[in-house]
């Protein structure tokens, strides 16, 4: 199992985490992901097939980039 913690400079509320936890949610492979909304920092969990670049590409497409 792979993780990453990244910053998510977009996110300001519990409805913004939401989101980001529902958008890598649908990612077949990723088994968790948790956030911070005061810190901005979100931890994803993941195995194959998903992948980080799917991942990163979904949360783009949701309209909260990591950085």
């Amino acid at each position: 199992m792979e993780s990453k913690t990244v910053k998510i400079p977009d996110m300001s509320c519990g409805h913004c985490l939401a989101t980001i936890k529902r958008e890598a949610g649908e990612i077949a492979g990723v088994s968790s992901v948790e956030g911070d909304v005061e810190s901005k920092d979100v931890t994803i969990a993941w195995d194959a097939p998903a992948s980080w670049d799917q991942i990163e590409a979904q949360l783009k497409d949701a309209g909260y980039p990591p950085k």
